[in-house]
């Protein structure tokens, strides 16, 4: 016998329930949406507030932004005059420098007088009592009939070789008459060696010649005129009493002032005690007239030696 089933009703009480429950969820979420807060920005003077604020702060950045640039402006006018006073300076430091240049040239000229005197205190050389002179050309006696060169041939005279030669014709210009003449090197070199001892005769042709020979003359030198000297005395002083030398130089390398000068008064003084042959000199300077350490050593002998011996120091 077939049982029979139960008879479904829609509308039960779980499907009121359902439909209630989402119901008023529904109402809940109408009245939760109605009487919510509208946050902080849903009154209209809040919103004018802050626009007023936000357009404060955008004229206080223009503010700034302009007072920026005129600092940099500032700057920019600053770093330009640094810069102009920075290549000032450098411009007054360049002519005090030149200044300062100058100066200590013109004290070194002004120091050469007094450089050759403390040379001559610090050598304690003593001076001698000599004849007095007779000076007829710029202070050079030219009274002997024969003259015997001695020539620095160093590689700084050489570099004043044409000034050199001019000077020797000069000197053999200025002399009434010479009966011969010879060219000695400051170590006792001939210029011409087979005329060791004998004179060249003071004629235009031998005289040309003899200039000519010194143009390519490359005779040996320590720079000091001493050797020369002795030689010429050695050699020329026994036998002829009209005798004068002339030193030409720009340095002297040697030792002792007063043992060069006892030695060359010695060779210059014959057995009645007068001197033999006068001892001229003169002394070249280099470019521009400078005084040099070496020139102030060749002075203070070569001062000595010409007052010693009746002779004259001049300074080219």
């Amino acid at each position: 016998m077939k049982s029979k089933r139960a008879p479904v009703e829609v509308f039960s009480l779980s499907f009121l329930d359902v439909i209630s429950c989402a119901f008023g969820a529904v109402v809940m979420l109408i009245l939760l949406a109605k009487n919510g807060e509208d946050g902080d920005f849903n009154d209209v003077s809040q919103i004018s507030s802050l626009i007023q604020s936000l357009t404060r702060a955008e004229a206080r950045v223009s503010n700034l932004q302009s007072a920026i640039a005129e600092q940099d402006t500032l700057i920019a006018k600053a770093q330009a005059q640094s810069a102009s006073n920075a290549a000032e300076a450098e411009n007054l430091e360049a002519r005090v420098a030149r200044a300062q240049r100058d100066v200590a040239s013109l004290s070194d000229k002004a120091s050469g007088l007094e450089q050759v005197k403390e040379q001559r205190e610090r050598a304690a050389i003593s001076v001698n009592d000599t004849e007095e002179r007779s000076d007829e050309v710029g202070g050079i006696p030219v009274d002997a009939d024969y003259v015997i060169f001695i020539v620095d041939t160093s590689g700084s005279m050489k570099a004043m070789w044409q000034k050199v030669l001019q000077t020797m014709d000069e000197v053999l210009n200025n002399h009434p008459q010479v009966k011969g003449f010879q060219i000695i090197s400051d170590n006792g070199e001939f210029l011409v060696n087979t005329t060791r001892g004998q004179w060249r005769s003071d004629t235009p042709g031998t005289r040309r010649a003899m200039l000519a020979a010194m143009r390519n003359w490359g005779g040996s030198s320590n720079s000091s005129p001493v050797e020369g000297i002795e030689t010429a005395l050695r050699l020329y002083g026994p036998r002829f009493n009209s005798l004068a030398l002339y030193v030409l130089g720009d340095d002297y390398s040697g030792g002792s002032y007063d043992e060069t000068l006892a030695r060359i008064n010695q060779l210059n003084t014959n057995n009645q005690g007068k001197k033999i042959a006068r001892i001229h000199a003169i002394g070249f300077t280099r470019s521009q007239g400078q005084l040099t350490a070496d020139l102030v050593k060749f002075s203070t002998l070569m001062r000595e030696v010409s007052q010693q011996n009746n002779g004259t120091f001049i300074a080219q």
